[in-house]
């Protein structure tokens, strides 16, 4: 038998306020949670350094921090060690402070001595974390308003306005978890927001493409039932499609998370929270916000009573 939600009886947008409201108590704990935690910038974003060691023995954080102390680095630097790889053979050292020329000389002559290979280090001074924090607030900024743009031009001015508060909800679930969970934000999460950007988008667009079709079979929309209806409709016409899209990628995603190393570990988990976020907002947020304000939008149009509404809920 065939798999076609399109015959369930089930009315999605009855349950409207409810997904307002969850969405907002989530947007409210993810503040709070950004006002007393913060985030936990990376070295790509703030000042220091990190070190990357790579061996072929499993390293402890307690052996990483006593090489570091018999090279006898200045005390201002604070390491923060995070271990990598099956068996703990990898791990990471960020530190808060640049190094100089002659302490990464030092520290890579001493891990090559001691494990047989020289580490990565990487040194970032506050000029350059200000600059790529800023370029990545342009760039996800500057994709806003190309998306804004298009629906408006493509579809309607109402379906850009609730993708892209769908987008910035999105986006927002992925910071407040990485504020909960204090992961590292770094370069790769960056490219993981753009990325679940990019498939939340395209999502919302496949929805909302269905609900101006449907919206067209009509020769005139006369109740507030009637455009939920049509709404309600186009939403189980394409969540087979939405499902079977999102879990695809996300079977690929979670397999990064596992088995990706702790460098991409960071991008897998924005991916995946984000692409669960993309789903339920195109469904459950945009697309009942087009249904409140095209109502509205209609109702001023035609004067019609606003009461219709206040039946259907």
């Amino acid at each position: 038998m065939r798999f076609s939600p399109e015959n369930w009886n089930v009315d999605l947008t009855r349950h409207r306020n409810k997904f307002f409201i969850g969405s907002g108590l989530t947007i409210v704990i993810g503040i709070i949670l950004l006002l007393t935690m913060g985030l936990n910038l990376g070295v790509d974003f703030e000042s220091g350094s990190n070190v990357e060691i790579q061996t072929n023995e499993t390293l402890t954080e307690e052996q990483i921090l006593a090489d570091f102390e018999a090279i006898e680095i200045d005390n201002s630097y604070v390491p923060n060690i995070t271990l990598g790889g099956d068996q703990s053979q990898n791990a990471t050292a960020r530190f808060v402070d640049e190094f100089s020329q002659q302490e990464i000389a030092v520290i890579q002559s001493y891990f090559n001595e001691t494990y047989g290979s020289s580490p990565n280090i990487s040194t970032v001074s506050p000029l350059v974390g200000e600059e790529l924090a800023r370029n990545a607030i342009i760039s996800v900024l500057i994709a806003s308003v190309g998306i804004v743009l298009y629906i408006a031009v493509r579809f309607q001015f109402l379906y850009g306005v609730s993708a892209i508060i769908g987008l910035l909800h999105d986006a927002f679930i992925v910071i407040a978890l990485f504020s909960l969970l204090q992961v590292e934000i770094n370069v790769p999460f960056i490219a993981a927001i753009l990325t679940v950007v990019g498939y939340s988008i395209n999502d919302t667009i496949v929805t909302f493409d269905r609900m101006r079709e449907n919206v067209k079979k009509e020769k005139d929309i006369e109740s507030f039932q009637q455009l939920a209806q049509i709404v309600n409709k186009s939403l189980l016409q394409v969540v087979t499609r939405s499902i079977n899209t999102v879990l695809t990628v996300m079977f690929a995603a979670v397999a990064l998370f596992l088995f990706g190393g702790e460098a991409i570990r960071s991008f897998a988990l924005a991916l995946v929270v984000g692409l669960a976020a993309g789903t339920y907002s195109s469904m459950f947020l945009c697309a009942q916000m087009w249904l409140v304000w095209e109502w509205k939008r209609l109702v001023k149009l035609k004067n019609k009573p606003k009461k219709v509404e206040e039946d259907y809920v």
